[in-house]
């Protein structure tokens, strides 16, 4: 009988050993599933702050891309609103780009859409676009798919066509100008922040020679009429230290704007807003009117003048330049 209790404790003690080492291992698995969906199911959370933040996918013959549309709130009945494209830089996806430039916020104040296209890792690994690569053709796929990406949320959502400007950070603000260049009279504005200007690389060794400015850059194929008839002012935003791309490609960007278009520069002036960092606006302008305007940030590097704070690519001390761009665009619309 004692032999018999003493088996039975032993069958419960062991029963309980296996039911803990269960519970443990299945917590331990569901902490381990957890951690690894976490990066994929806080991408798909949207931003923070009021609006819809809506998927979509831009389909070509050169492959595809994904994209998300920032629309804001309270849209009225048969509202047209003006379109901000923005395409993230190096490291960065849509929702990173949103969070550290805040442009929803100003979109959800000043009434207007914005679209991030993102680049997909299998085409750039380090989340680049891939503007340099004209000799084999791949940036010019690349601004096909975000044309159609723009081409579908004008079908599906309430653009006003002829109010969409584009902007863009490091290689998205190379990829907007090179945008520009083969659809001038899509755009009425065009931002690039801390970029290289169109002709300046055509691969990926010269591109590593342009962000240092070791490479000059080719006149735009355009002619003074031209520019003054269809293409969309320049703005450039620059960081005075920004080591990975150097401030020589801003001068060059706004200079070839200005060449084409037969404008010349006024005298820079010095602004600083607060206790944010100082900077040098430089307009050039032809017949009164302002083809490009240059920005040099003070003791700004390779960041978004005046991001949210402890973000990748984002300074906060630097002036906000997602307001400058859309007080930029929103000029260029009234005009």
């Amino acid at each position: 009988m004692a032999k018999r209790m003493h088996t039975a404790a032993w069958a419960r003690t062991l029963e309980r050993s296996f039911s803990a080492i269960t519970r443990d291992t299945l917590r331990a698995g569901t902490r381990a599933v957890s951690r690894a969906l976490k990066p994929t199911v806080d991408k798909r959370r949207p931003p923070p702050g009021a609006g819809d933040w809506i998927p979509g996918m831009a389909l070509g013959p050169t492959g595809a891309r994904r994209f998300r549309l920032y629309r804001p709130p309270d849209l009225k009945f048969g509202e047209r609103l003006p379109l901000m494209v923005m395409l993230h830089g190096c490291g960065q996806d849509a929702k990173s780009f949103a969070m550290s430039t805040r442009m929803n916020r100003i979109a959800a104040r000043e009434r207007f859409l914005v679209l991030y296209p993102e680049q997909d890792r299998l085409a750039n690994a380090q989340g680049c676009w891939n503007w340099f690569d004209t000799t084999s053709g791949r940036a010019y796929g690349e601004a096909a798919l975000i044309m159609k990406a723009i081409d579908q949320v004008c079908l599906l959502y309430p653009v006003d066509r002829a109010r969409i400007a584009l902007a863009g950070l490091s290689a998205g603000a190379s990829m907007a100008a090179l945008l520009v260049t083969r659809h001038p009279e899509r755009f009425k504005a065009v931002v690039m922040h801390s970029g290289i200007p169109p002709g300046t690389a055509h691969s990926t060794l010269s591109a590593l020679g342009a962000m240092h400015g070791r490479r000059a850059t080719m006149p735009l194929m355009a002619t003074p009429v031209a520019m003054a008839a269809s293409w969309p002012p320049l703005m450039v935003i620059h960081g005075g230290v920004d080591t990975v791309v150097s401030a020589n490609n801003g001068h060059a960007a706004v200079q070839v704007w200005a060449d084409a278009a037969g404008a010349r520069a006024s005298k820079g002036r010095s602004v600083q807003r607060g206790q944010r960092y100082p900077m040098t606006v430089t307009d050039f302008k032809r017949r009164g009117s302002t083809v490009a305007k240059l920005v040099e940030v003070q003791r700004l590097g390779h960041a978004w003048s005046g991001g949210a704070a402890k973000h990748p690519f984002s300074d906060g001390d630097g002036p906000d330049a997602s307001r400058m761009v859309w007080a930029f665009a929103a000029k260029q619309f009234r005009v």
